[in-house]
């Protein structure tokens, strides 16, 4: 894994600004670096916590190693921005338009994304355990190396995608469609997949622990999975492979 996930250039055509760091800010705060006029923010080490951040035009917006816990970014034009190390707890993004926008090391648990736009977004080693993605704008979107545990991923596509080292177990993936992804790694244990597809998909290298035949003959019909995992499907009917 890389940094090239979040730490790419977002706004090429403004002008470079140094970085604001060390301080705590405030909406206020915020509010006057954007009447300085133009270029992205950049904010380094920077304390926004429980901060009211909701319908900024953030566009380009860099965040590094900034704390962002139980901040409001409800209704925010976040596209382009870059979020690197940062810790966000329980932050607020409902309906704010986040395309292109990268998070690499992020510590994202329990936020909420409902009605966001993520198109083309990416979450590369994350912590999203708890997230809720409920009506979310995800057409692009990609997760890698990530913690996706009890988190709310109704409806969500990942078909044809390769899926690398996530962990959703005790995820709801409800709906989700997985049709000929290829998961490599990963756990799907105990997690909701009440009306998922996984047509054409390779389960071979994902953990699935917790799943029942009756869910492999419902929703995995067209999916490969390995031998060990047919081996440990079949011992719950209290059937021996040799």
């Amino acid at each position: 894994m890389t940094a090239s996930y979040a730490c790419s250039s977002s706004s090429a055509t403004l002008p470079a600004v140094a970085p604001i760091t060390g301080q705590t800010l405030s909406r206020t705060d915020v509010l006057a670096l954007l009447e300085r006029g133009p270029g992205p923010l950049h904010f380094e080490q920077c304390d926004f916590e429980r901060a009211d951040l909701s319908r900024l035009e953030l566009r380009g917006v860099q965040f590094t190693e900034c704390v962002l816990a139980e901040a409001s970014f409800e209704k925010s034009n976040l596209a382009d921005s870059r979020w690197l190390g940062c810790r966000a707890g329980l932050a607020n993004f409902h309906l704010a338009d986040l395309t292109d926008a990268r998070w690499y090391r992020c510590d994202l648990n329990n936020t909420s994304w409902a009605r966001s736009k993520l198109g083309s977004a990416v979450f590369a080693e994350v912590k999203l355990t708890g997230a809720g993605f409920r009506e979310a704008h995800t057409l692009g979107l990609a997760f890698h190396d990530s913690l996706l545990v009890g988190a709310d991923l109704r409806g969500m596509s990942f078909r044809k995608q390769t899926i690398g080292q996530l962990d959703m177990s005790d995820a709801d993936l409800g709906g989700c469609d997985f049709r000929d992804a290829v998961f490599e790694g990963g756990s799907l244990r105990d997690a909701n997949l009440k009306n998922a597809r996984f047509d054409g998909a390779d389960l071979r290298a994902v953990d699935l622990a917790g799943l029942r035949i009756a869910n492999v003959a419902q929703f995995f019909k067209g999916a490969v999975i390995s031998q060990d995992q047919a081996a440990a499907l079949v011992s719950e009917l209290g059937v021996r492979v040799m």
